[in-house]
């Protein structure tokens, strides 16, 4: 029987990252290729465990992520691209 989840590395580990699928920003915790197969024959996904602000880490697929901007943008630069 072979191991139903395998740690994958990837360059966004440790950092602050976006799920383009549910907008959701986090740190990307973990990415484990798994076997994500209910039944009995075997179907391997790589998820990504992005842990949220909340603390509670969830998964999306790995294609979805993509990393965050550094600094969000503040009211005040927002205010001054408005006027411009």
């Amino acid at each position: 029987m072979s191991e139903c989840y395998e740690y994958v590395p990837h360059r966004l580990l440790r950092r602050r990252v976006r799920d383009t699928a549910s907008g959701v920003e986090g740190v990307l915790m973990a990415v484990i290729n798994e076997n994500v197969s209910d039944t009995g024959i075997e179907r391997w996904m790589e998820l990504a465990y992005i842990r949220g602000a909340s603390g509670r880490e969830f998964t999306t697929a790995v294609t979805n992520v993509e990393p965050a901007p550094d600094q969000p943008q503040t009211a005040a630069g927002r205010r001054g691209q408005r006027s411009a």
